[in-house]
């Protein structure tokens, strides 16, 4: 209890006095509660401050978030569709590189025309890969005006990686989840001696080089080499049985007395055309559609083997996905001889039919027509007009069209009609066909059966020097190519 008076202060028993004390007391302990109230105030109000300047920050945040992810999107989806662009055209103008890369630039700034904007925009376009792909580089960068209060004034709209950039790439084999089987004809007569052979075998390997692709797993890419002269020399692989004549050699004599004289002819390992109601087909061989063994001219009886036009090296090679061993079959053609384009187109037809199966076996044999997710092609080159057909009574000489010896021809039909049947025929069982004329020169039989071989205008090439022949080649490369983006 003295504690407590001694708290009050000095009691009176007036009770006026007792009154005033304690009045006092509750005045005092007003002002405490007031000041700490103000106190308090303060506090709060500063806490709310640096709470509302937080939560400003985070809302301004997430709108230069939603800003970058809007700018972000459109132009990852503008650059894919420039490289896809891009890509079509490297399919369509003939692997033309600044063409395409123009083609990119334009449907990008197309594409981006209503996007935020910009601090600043590099992203560029360019063919990489030997050509047969198209990848940008650069960024875009845009403004962040309210996380520049907390120092991040830009942000890049593409990370700093390689797989950030889109790709298009052209491809086949599995790649492109298809299959493809080519027939590629050569064209190796006396006329391709020199640096046109050597601008054809540039551009026959470009050509595989694209096509052909490494791994082969679930899908695969073959290609088959056709050369021809004024004769094909077959697969080695196949058997005698499928030729009209494995005879030996034999004479003939024409004249009498002094003026006798007797020839020599003997087989060789090359053939002609064939003939009967399947001339123009891919009939398998048998009865009745055999295939035409030609004969030539010998020093004597004791000659066992005539000569073919096209060396021993110019043999057909039949499907194969091993790329080496397509080109080194072109790395090794010579040229000589004539030109008999139709036996070519032919052995392009049987290299790539189903109905040959029995006798090319393994990875040579050709897929059944009309499969899904399988294509065959056929490119058929040649430097000139088809010029020599098979001549029976000349006992497997050649006769060039026009000549006196052409009515005496197997089929008596110039050797440009007969390809041009086999190149129907080939379309009509669903192969596509691609035709490329070398310095044809103006010819225009050349030129109209090169060009009715095609499975049409967009098929057919011209070329007249090395680089446009190689630009062809690359084309139909480009063209059987699959586009997609691989990243």
């Amino acid at each position: 209890m003295s504690r407590i008076v001694a708290m009050l202060g000095p009691i009176r028993s007036h009770s006026g006095r007792w009154a005033m004390t304690i009045s006092g007391a509750s005045q005092k302990g007003r002002q405490t509660v007031v000041r700490f109230a103000e106190d308090a105030a303060g506090g709060v109000l500063l806490m709310f401050g640096l709470m509302a300047l937080v939560i400003f920050m985070f809302i301004g945040a997430a709108v230069d978030l939603s800003r970058w992810s809007n700018a972000r999107d459109q132009t990852i989806s503008a650059i894919d569709a420039a490289v896809l662009a891009a890509g079509r055209a490297l399919q369509t103008n003939g692997g033309n590189h600044s063409a395409a890369i123009a083609v990119a630039q334009r449907y990008y700034q197309a594409a981006v025309q209503n996007r935020l904007q910009l601090i600043s925009d590099t992203i560029a376009f360019s063919v990489v890969e030997d050509g047969t792909a198209v990848t940008a580089s650069g960024n875009a960068i845009i403004r962040t005006p309210f996380m520049g209060i907390g120092g991040v004034e830009s942000l890049p709209l593409i990370k700093n990686s390689t797989s950030e950039y889109s790709k298009a790439q052209l491809a086949v084999g599995g790649n492109a989840e298809l299959n493809i089987e080519m027939a590629m004809m050569l064209d190796i007569s006396g006329s391709m001696a020199g640096t046109k052979l050597a601008d054809l075998k540039t551009a026959a390997k470009d050509l595989v080089n694209i096509i052909v692709w490494e791994n082969q797993g679930t899908y695969t890419s073959k290609v088959a080499v056709v050369p021809f002269s004024a004769d094909v020399r077959p697969p080695t692989s196949l058997p005698s049985s499928i030729y009209t004549s494995t005879g030996s050699t034999f004479s003939r004599s024409t004249g009498s007395g002094k003026n006798r004289k007797t020839y020599y002819f003997a087989p060789t390992p090359c053939v002609g055309e064939r003939s009967g109601n399947d001339k123009y087909t891919d009939a398998a061989p048998g009865s009745n559609k055999l295939i035409t063994r030609i004969f030539t001219q010998v020093s004597n009886s004791s000659t066992s083997t005539g000569t073919c036009a096209a060396a021993s090296t110019g043999a057909v090679l039949p499907l194969t996905n091993v790329k080496s061993t397509i080109n080194a079959k072109i790395d090794s053609l010579t040229a000589s001889g004539g030109t008999a384009g139709h036996v070519g187109t032919a052995w392009s037809y049987y290299m790539l039919s189903p109905k040959w199966g029995s006798l090319l076996t393994g990875v040579s044999k050709p897929a059944a027509y009309g499969l899904d997710n399988h294509k065959k092609i056929a490119v058929l080159m040649s430097d000139g007009e088809y010029n020599y057909t098979y001549d029976p009574d000349k006992a497997g000489t050649t006769a060039t069209a026009g000549s006196n010896d052409f009515a005496d021809s197997l089929n008596q039909k110039t050797a440009s009609f007969q390809a041009v049947q086999i190149c129907s025929q080939m379309k009509a069982s669903g192969i596509e066909v691609y035709t490329v004329g070398f310095q044809l020169g103006g010819n225009q039989t050349a030129i109209n059966t090169l060009n009715s071989c095609a499975t049409d205008a967009g098929h057919a090439y011209t070329a007249d020097d090395g680089e446009e022949l190689k630009r062809a080649f690359r084309d139909i490369a480009l063209k059987v190519s699959t586009l997609y983006l691989s990243q």
